[in-house]
């Protein structure tokens, strides 16, 4: 076995070795970058490329009918057969061509260098479906499908929660004279509201102080400190109010402990079908994707992954069910991240396309969000 090849192999074995732990191409020994010399990184690429845009097996001479690598199919072949023997391609059926491995994608994307950037279409569709004065909610849902629709890939939207906002603002809203509404605003937007039943009415000069004591206590603050200080608001309330203070911080701290609540929008789970078209193996990655408490966890993992776009790739995910996909996220937030995004597809899938795309929501709803 030649120096390079038994090389290529030990770079497989710290590839395969290093999956779920976020493996970047920085966290690689240095002499592991002159492995691959130049021309079989470009024939690992192009098999990458070519296999994500048909889904066919690869063959040498195929390679060499469709790429410029001005060399013979012979010497494509001994290529092959290097990157084969160092687990980055594998040969799914005999006399078929390559498919790359985990590894290759691995090695493919942290390769990369550069992303594809966004058409003017996509440009021009995102900016339609987010631009313009729209609630939490609305601009969840757009973005949500826009990355689905965009990336042809299952988008998956975490809400901001509580947990990683401020209160920027309680509002009361009298809707009859023993009624009221307790709004709490997050500083990312989110609204989470409580009907109050007060003992009797509180009047316009009342509500007024309840509300500026209210947000005394709570605005600008993260969510436990601000449930703290909610205790002594009713304390320095005028003893004919404090029962009415108490419930409506009482209904504020309820509003609070919800909104800390994880939330998920998906759109483009139908992609799956299309992109896997045999309904047995897609199952499992659905079973998987309807635990949101398995996405979460992942999205949490993911964050920690060095980079502003995270990516794991078939074990990587760590996730049962999850192996023959790949996951692409982003951190989203009014100035700070309070949130995850991503798309989840087969590990056959078009890497610098959807981290283009996946970044472009995550700046757009960053935008939408510090307003």
């Amino acid at each position: 076995m030649s120096r390079l090849l038994a090389g290529l192999v030990g770079l497989s074995r710290r590839l395969s070795g290093r999956r779920g732990q976020g493996l970047t191409a920085a966290s690689l020994r240095r002499e592991d970058a002159g492995l691959l010399n130049q021309r079989r990184m470009s024939v690992l690429r192009a098999i990458v490329e070519d296999y994500v845009s048909t889904g066919e097996p690869v063959g040498s001479r195929g390679l060499v009918e469709r790429r410029n690598l001005a060399v013979s199919p012979a010497t494509i072949r001994n290529d092959m057969a290097a990157l084969e023997e160092a687990g980055l391609i594998t040969q799914p059926h005999t006399s078929a061509g390559r498919i790359p491995t985990d590894a290759g994608y691995r090695l493919f994307v942290d390769q990369l260098s550069s992303v594809k950037p966004l058409t003017g279409a996509e440009r021009r569709a995102i900016r339609t479906l987010l631009d313009g004065p729209l609630d939490l909610d609305q601009i969840v849902d757009r973005a949500v499908r826009a990355l689905a629709q965009l990336t042809q890939q299952v988008a998956i939207i975490q809400y901001p929660s509580l947990r990683a906002t401020m209160v920027r603002q309680v509002e009361l809203v009298e809707l009859a004279p023993n009624r009221c509404l307790v709004v709490v605003v997050s500083d990312a937007g989110r609204v989470e509201q409580r009907l109050v039943q007060l003992p009797e009415p509180l009047g316009p000069e009342s509500a007024g102080v309840l509300r500026a004591k209210l947000n005394d206590a709570v605005r600008g603050l993260p969510p436990a400190q601000a449930e703290a200080n909610l205790e002594q608001v009713a304390s320095k309330i005028e003893p004919e109010a404090r029962q009415s203070a108490n419930l409506l911080a009482a209904a504020l701290r309820d509003s609070i402990q919800v909104g800390r609540q994880e939330r998920l929008a998906m759109a483009g789970t139908s992609n799956l079908a299309r992109s896997s078209g045999d309904f047995s193996s897609f199952m499992p990655v659905l079973e998987a994707i309807e635990e949101q408490v398995v996405l979460l966890k992942l999205l949490s993992e993911m964050s920690a992954d060095s980079g502003k776009v995270a990516i794991r790739i078939g074990r990587e995910t760590t996730q049962a069910g999850l192996e023959e996909t790949s996951f692409v996220s982003a951190t989203y937030g009014p100035g700070r991240p309070v949130a995850h995004l991503g798309v989840l597809g087969p590990t056959r899938m078009d890497y610098p396309g959807s981290i283009a795309v996946v970044r472009a929501i995550a700046l757009y709803l960053s935008r939408a969000l510090a307003g």
